[in-house]
């Protein structure tokens, strides 16, 4: 490690094979905590490069534990996080949008590393326990229309990190990877970033990768889609800058999409939002980020009608219900 630092301390970067490797080893908990802190930091002065960032995706996914859900319909909706907004949970209440909408999601997610509540927090939060059992997370999938993989649980280099990430308290290029390495391997993904550099460099990771991946970013920061201000849509085809009028939604306040101050906060707001007690403005961001993933599975929905299936799934309690199925198979 001492030898990469160095390197990587000169300006130089990584082959492709090189970060596998070094990927690999955290995987077999070769380094210390030091170490491991030293080398995120380098990416937290420096973007980090194409090759560097599929080296890392391809050594997690050699050692993932391979899961085979038996659909090739199913989405994953995630964040990078790290966007220092500390949201509601936004991304994982669209996944029970879409659920109730009648489509399958393979969710990836893990606790919150630099944000209060991640997905695993706040649904580990209603009692849900985490599994690796492919027939469980296959009843999962086809009576609530929600498979959750637990990043630890599949990823020996995820679970190597996760205190010195805790520790950090900040975003890290794990965040860049978390959304790449799903162990389904997914071919339909609504991803969000938190700037326009990694919206470019997720492009061209799908692209190579023959992923069906739509990738969003509000032009404020936001790794998602917040209507707090335009935001720009891309997938390997084309890309779009919209706003909360072009969906026919109304603009929201960065204060209305604020997730609490602890898990029990952020909680109690995911709640909210699928019982119809939550302002205008939460809903209206989660019915956004879903109509998205929904456009993504089927390209020919318009942007309108795929906004209007989202709000009746949100409405109607049908989302409610697949949440609800989800907690009692998952507890």
């Amino acid at each position: 490690m001492n030898r990469i630092l160095s390197t990587l301390f000169e300006h130089k970067s990584l082959s492709r094979t090189e970060a596998r490797d070094i990927m690999l080893n955290i995987a077999d908990g070769k380094y210390n905590d030091n170490q491991l802190s030293a080398f995120m930091t380098v990416y937290l002065m420096r973007s980090i490069t194409p090759d560097e960032l599929t080296g890392f995706r391809d050594a997690i996914l050699q050692r993932r534990v391979a899961v085979d859900l038996g659909t090739d319909e199913a989405i994953d909706i995630v964040g990078t996080g790290g966007d220092g907004k500390n949201t509601f949970n936004i991304s994982t209440a669209s996944c029970f949008v879409v659920a109730g909408a009648g489509r399958k999601v393979v969710k990836h997610g893990n606790y919150g590393a630099s944000s209060v509540s991640g997905a695993s927090n706040v649904l580990e939060q209603h009692g849900v326990k985490f599994t690796s059992d492919q027939d469980q997370l296959r009843k999962s999938l086809e009576e609530s229309g929600v498979a959750f993989l637990h990043a630890p649980f599949f990823s020996p280099a995820l679970k190597s990190v996760g205190p010195v990430r805790k520790s950090l308290k900040m975003r890290t290029f794990f965040n860049m990877l978390g959304p790449l390495v799903n162990p389904t391997l997914p071919k339909n993904q609504l991803l969000g970033v938190y700037n326009l550099k990694l919206m470019r460099l997720y492009r061209y990771i799908a692209q190579n990768e023959g992923i069906n991946c739509t990738i969003v970013h509000s032009l404020d920061g936001y790794d998602e889609i917040s209507l707090t201000s335009p935001f720009k849509v891309v997938n390997t085809e084309k890309e779009m800058v919209l706003d909360a009028k072009a969906l026919g939604l109304g603009p929201v306040r960065q204060e209305d999409l604020f997730g609490g101050d602890t898990v029990e906060e952020a909680a109690k707001v995911f709640d909210e939002v699928l019982t119809g007690k939550a302002s205008q403005a939460k809903r209206d961001c989660v019915t956004a980020n879903a109509a998205f993933a929904l456009k993504t599975l089927d390209p020919e929905l318009s942007i309108e009608n795929a906004v209007n299936v989202a709000r009746e799934s949100l409405d109607s309690g049908a989302a409610l219900d697949k949440f609800r199925r989800f907690v009692e198979i998952n507890s």
